[in-house]
């Protein structure tokens, strides 16, 4: 069958793929018409358009490009006619998908949703939506399936896909990546400011106001190769600050702790076992924006799925480098602090699911479709 498969993000291109994996165990003749990114390309898709083309984050910045965002939403209506798949497979991303969800569906596609929209979490009267538009939704969080039951709605929570993502088991010699990089003997505190430039440009400045306040430590910034030094040097100007490319996983485990820019990659630090501080920073009005139309206790993942606070989370202007180090100084040495975030991560990961999400998902799409066409 013929499965066009839409991811706006890194996370979600990475995803994607699994589910693209397991469809093909299935579906041995699967082809896939895609918008992501290298990893759904290595699964054996055909790209359309990188998900970077597509990365506009916050109300100002999707604003501030509207008409290329509108243009884009053309072009992939068109596109879809135009090859005529079997399925459309939408993948997080709900701005742009759920817009393309609506008129797959209004075309007589069979629609599914592979990480839902969090429509708990704002503009909740979108679940009607949500379900009208779509044959199958996929959620990841447990509390998601009861929300979704309260209002007459049935979801699949096939587990979280993030423990199919990374090897929770895997070992690392320390000692060769310290030499690798050139990052010397001192324990190592991660900064993890994301992978656009304008949350970069927004996050990482505030993180690096704190290095000279830990001697005792190195910081080393999660880098994302695209961007490249020349754009990291800008930033890090005179610091001692060092930068590893693409070894987020690696870098999170030979850390002490780390300071995280909220979004997926609080889940993935959690996973790890490393303790951490949120932080993040809306442009002006995309947080004005947010603070009418957004109604969640947290904004960590961590946070969510526990629904209580494990993790601190400082957010637009409470992010400063004086509360940053107060809520990461108890955490680098051993003691009550960070023992009782260890043992809620234990806890976490009990919730999260074991491995598999991707390819019960997959099984999922694929018997829903051939049962379908064999009626």
């Amino acid at each position: 069958m013929k499965y066009y498969i839409i991811a706006g993000e890194a996370s979600g291109d990475l995803h994607a793929s699994k589910l693209m994996n397991g469809i093909k165990t299935r579906d041995t003749e699967a082809e896939f018409r895609c918008w992501g990114g290298e990893q759904m390309k290595q699964a054996g898709g055909t790209i359309v358009k990188n998900y970077r083309e597509l990365a506009f984050m916050g109300f100002q910045e999707v604003i501030l490009n509207i008409r290329t965002i509108l243009n884009n939403i053309k072009f992939c209506k068109d596109d879809i006619l135009e090859w005529d798949p079997d399925a459309v497979i939408l993948v997080d991303y709900p701005g742009f998908n759920m817009r393309i969800a609506d008129f797959a569906k209004t075309k007589g596609y069979k629609v599914f949703y592979y990480i839902s929209p969090q429509v708990w979490a704002w503009k909740k009267h979108r679940v009607h939506k949500l379900h009208k538009i779509t044959d199958m939704a996929f959620v990841v969080m447990p509390f998601e399936k009861d929300f979704h039951a309260r209002y007459g709605y049935n979801v699949e929570f096939t587990g979280h896909p993030m423990p199919d993502s990374m090897d929770l088991n895997a070992k690392i010699d320390e000692a060769a990546f310290r030499k690798t990089y050139d990052l010397g003997e001192k324990p190592i505190i991660a900064l993890i400011p994301g992978s656009r430039k304008q949350e970069l440009h927004r996050i990482l400045p505030h993180m690096l106001k704190i290095t000279e306040r830990f001697s005792d430590y190195q910081f080393v910034i999660a880098g994302v190769p695209e961007l490249g030094e020349k754009f990291y040097s800008k930033l890090i100007k005179n610091t001692t600050v060092k930068v590893v490319y693409g070894q987020t996983y690696d870098l999170l485990r030979v850390s002490r702790a780390a300071a995280v820019k909220s979004g997926t990659v609080t889940l993935e630090t959690a996973m790890l076992g490393v303790p951490q501080v949120v932080c993040y920073r809306f442009s002006f009005i995309s947080a004005l924006v947010a603070w009418i139309v957004v109604h969640v206790k947290y904004i960590s993942l961590v946070n969510l799925i526990l629904d209580r606070r494990v993790v601190a989370e400082l957010i637009q202007y409470k992010f400063t480098a004086d509360t940053l180090s107060r809520e990461l100084a108890p955490l680098l040495p051993d003691g009550d602090a960070r023992s009782r975030m260890l043992d809620d991560y234990k806890e976490l990961r009990e919730r999260v699911g074991p491995p598999g999400a991707s390819d019960r998902a997959a099984a999922l799409i694929v018997d829903k479709l051939q049962r379908e066409l064999s009626n």
